[in-house]
């Protein structure tokens, strides 16, 4: 133990001693490990630490497929799929369903809309919630005649009612209705991964009238000690055929209908469908930033390697007093893991500031994004990066000049001698594998930048999104009871809000592109031939009024638009989208005067119009084929009058988010209705930049990265050629003695750098096409073997590894032979 204090000791003087030394290796250290604890940190919140529930291996989601319908699968759960799970299952210990809604709160300050997450009564018992107050929904408090009831999310009673641990029992008015609140969830319960809600409000869902379908319900369930599940799978498959035995199709559909879907199962670990597809893009991440670590070990081993060497004769001199190797390569080691630790804590303070960063400009729909952090596994795994770092540059020096390479530190070290190549090929293999690791960093980037200009490029169905202002309405029954007076009521409402300064247009729609939502059902084509019991595709579903295409800049491609005649007279009218227009009829025009339908009815709707596609689902997908409906109808699935009281207004105005806009449009709203609260205030803009915002979050971590890189690797070659200056000067001198000319000495050292670069960029170039099927699923607009980011990166590495080898080289023109010669 002493002696290691002693060795200690003596390796801190040193680094004190040599402060440029120091510091430099300690940058490039905290810059490689800083960057992966950051990295990690996000892998291990999102990826490897389990879900924040109890015994959360147990939770599973269970969705459907239904070959039969084109082979179209993962539905969510559907009321009937429900209770009979429920109650017939032998493999689950509880099930629940849920889905997200908004309701308004009047009766306490300014009416509000909020989130609100619809739940059957099992699911906080599932995912092991105990609240903080009060309690949760009981099987009662579910049922349909039971006195309503609410829960409270932490956050909205700590904003609405300041925490006031009196309010269970009291009674809160949501969509005009009162509800009593039983209790309040803990601080530190999410729901699931979504943005929480402020209320949970139950089902109550009549089993009575409970029909067939409306798969539209997210279902949670938890599995019992034991089971596995493909035993869970096949349990539920089992229960199918009494699922359709047991309640009615819905008006419009048949029996046949479901049976030729030949509905199956689907079981999926909970975790598994909380993080998605974001996996792959995060270990993609991991990867390219371990690749800068290597890039900063190289360049460490270099800058030890030059400073060991500068101690050879001193090594040599302690060997031949009877110094052990073991005890100088532990000397040396001890050096390395001491400076590990040093960059890595520097490194650990970093990447603690670069997480909150991070954290905060993390995309929109990453997961898990509350659970990143410094935690024991984050300082553990800094801790091994430390040691392998350490290991990694701290090695390379101590078989450089192990052994008998050490006793040669004497004869070497005469006043005349000059390096030979042997003792540069450690440090010239270092810069290849810098140049080629920065190669394959700088393509990636490159295919992300390509990616995102080609994203850029791409038409939306809508223009100028950031001049598009959003928000939406919802007209509960208890303030407009007859379906046929709400378009009224929301023309009304759009006429005051049209006559505010700078509003251009305005529209109505229940889905805005790029928002996530929309509704889905078969759509039949009067002029196709359909099997008995065969379903038509599955098609995306909105509902409009007169002008929102106008005002979301989506062009007709043929036809005309919805008109206020069409909705009050209920007229059998439908537009659909050009995609599928072609899919059905190859023409757009030729849709024109086509009927379509939904379900079984005889409610056939001419086809008026073709409106140019939009993408729904995100810049890098293909759009959807869509049905546009009026916002009130007769007959519409079986159903009587039908008229949507949720609604999206969009208004085209210069003022688009701005909150002086918001406030003149508050008021037209509350002159006409003072207790309807305004909710989801935001622009396009804001849902355009969401769609790009996980390409955006790459590109950026993988600029940032091949940043790193490309500095490192330049770095590295500058160090080479300048260190090989210094060590030649001798060599110098003797050829400028002899007649050689200064060009020629700066282009022999300049020749070397491209040497080097040129072998590493044909290195990286080969690791770069094995390691880019890992990246394939990220790119849009773009083959991953693109041959203009290749020779654009490559050339720019050589261009790059050029002015690092000839700033260096200008040293050598400027020696002076008697001088270097009279030195030696």
């Amino acid at each position: 133990m002493g002696n290691f204090s002693s060795q200690l000791r003596q390796v801190l003087r040193r680094l004190v001693r040599t402060p440029m030394f120091t510091a430099v290796t300690l940058i490039t250290l905290a810059a490689g490990v800083g960057a992966n604890t950051v990295v990690f940190s996000v892998l291990e919140g999102i990826l490897l630490k389990p879900l924040p529930y109890p015994h959360s291996e147990q939770l599973v989601v269970i969705t459907h497929k239904a070959p039969g319908i084109g082979g179209a699968g993962d539905f969510p759960g559907a009321p009937s799929n429900y209770f009979i799970y429920r109650e017939q299952n032998s493999s689950l210990q509880d099930i629940a369903m849920m889905t997200g809604d908004s309701a308004s709160i009047t009766g306490i300050g300014e009416p509000e809309q909020v989130r609100t997450q619809r739940v059957t009564d099992g699911m906080t018992s599932i995912l092991g919630a105990v609240p903080l107050l009060g309690r949760s929904f009981s099987r009662q408090d579910d049922q349909p005649k039971s006195p309503p009831t609410v829960v409270l999310m932490y956050g909205y009673w700590q904003r609405k009612f300041g925490g006031d641990r009196g309010i269970v029992g009291q009674q809160i008015k949501v969509d005009g209705k009162a509800m009593q609140i039983i209790g309040v969830m803990p601080k530190d319960f999410h729901f699931l991964d979504q943005e929480d809600p402020a209320l949970l409000v139950p089902f109550q869902w009549d089993r009575g009238k409970i029909f067939l379908g409306n798969f539209s319900y997210f279902t949670v369930a938890r599995l019992k000690p034991g089971a596995t599940n493909e035993q869970a799978r096949a349990d539920v498959e089992r229960m199918l055929p009494t699922v359709l035995a047991s309640f009615p199709a819905p008006p419009g559909f048949s029996l046949k209908m479901f049976q030729a879907a030949r509905l199956g199962a689907t079981i999926t670990p909970l975790k598994s469908r909380v993080v998605g597809d974001v996996g792959k893009l995060l270990w993609v991440l991991m990867a390219s930033i371990g690749l800068v670590l290597l890039i900063a070990c190289a360049n460490v081993a270099n800058l030890v390697l030059v400073r060991v060497d500068g101690r050879r004769q001193e090594l040599a001199v302690r060997s031949a007093l009877g110094a052990s190797w073991k005890h100088i390569a532990s000397e040396l080691l001890t050096e390395s893991i001491v400076l590990g630790v040093l960059g890595s804590l520097l490194g650990l303070g970093i990447a603690y500031g670069a997480l909150r960063v991070l954290v905060a400009m993390a995309p929109k729909g990453l997961p898990r994004v509350h659970e990143i952090g410094i935690d024991g596994w984050v300082l553990l795994f800094t801790f091994g990066v430390a040691i392998l770092a350490s290991l990694l540059f701290g090695s390379i020096p101590i078989f450089r000049y192990a052994g008998a390479r050490l006793a040669m530190g004497l004869r070497e070290g005469a006043r005349g001698a000059s390096q030979g190549r042997e003792q540069h090929r450690t440090r010239n293999v270092l810069v290849v594998v810098q140049v080629a690791l920065a190669l394959v960093l700088l393509i990636c980037s490159g295919l992300m930048t390509r990616t995102f200009i080609a994203l850029t490029r791409v038409q939306p169905g809508f223009n100028a999104p950031e001049t598009i202002q959003l928000f939406s309405l919802t007209l509960p029954k208890s303030q407009v009871a007859d379906d046929q007076n709400v378009p009224r009521k929301f023309e009304e409402i759009m006429r005051k809000v049209e006559a505010v300064p700078g509003v251009v247009s305005i529209g109505l729609s229940t889905s805005i592109p790029l928002d996530g939502n929309g509704s889905f059902d078969p759509v039949f084509a009067e002029d196709r031939a359909y099997r008995p019991g065969e379903l038509a595709p599955i098609r995306r579903f909105k509902w409009i009024s007169p002008g929102f295409l106008k005002t979301m800049g989506t062009s007709l491609v043929a036809g005309r638009d919805l008109t206020w005649t069409d909705i009050y007279n209920m007229n059998p009218v439908a537009l659909i989208s050009e995609s599928m227009a072609r899919e059905m009829w190859h023409d757009p025009t030729a849709a024109l005067g086509k009927r379509v339908r939904v379900g079984t009815t005889d409610d056939w709707r001419e086809i008026v119009g073709v409106v140019t596609n939009v993408y729904d689902d995100g810049l890098n997908k293909e759009p959807s084929e869509v049905a546009y409906w009026p916002l009130m109808m007769r007959n519409f699935e079986g159903d009587g009058v039908t008229a949507t009281r949720n609604l999206a207004f969009v208004l085209r105005t210069p003022r688009a988010g701005t909150e002086s806009l918001m406030k003149d449009v508050r008021q037209a709203v509350w002159s006409v209705d003072p207790n309807l609260p305004l909710a989801g205030v935001r622009t396009e803009e804001y849902y355009y930049r969401t769609s790009m915002a996980r390409t955006s979050f790459t590109l950026l971590m993988l600029a940032v990265a091949g940043a790193m890189a490309l500095l490192l690797g330049t770095v590295g070659i500058y160090g080479v050629i300048a260190y090989s200056v210094a060590q030649r000067t001798r060599e110098i001198g003797i050829r400028m003695a002899l007649g050689a000319q200064r060009q020629e000495l700066t282009g022999m050292f300049v020749r070397h750098g491209l040497l080097l670069t040129g072998i590493g960029v044909a290195f990286g170039l080969v690791a770069a096409l094995l390691c880019m099927r890992f990246l394939s699923t990220l790119l849009f607009g773009v083959k991953p073997v693109d041959l203009l980011t290749y020779s654009a990166v490559s050339i720019g590495l050589v261009a790059t590894a050029l002015l690092a080898s000839y700033l260096p080289s200008r040293r050598a023109a400027t020696v002076d032979p008697v001088e270097a010669l009279r030195g030696e």
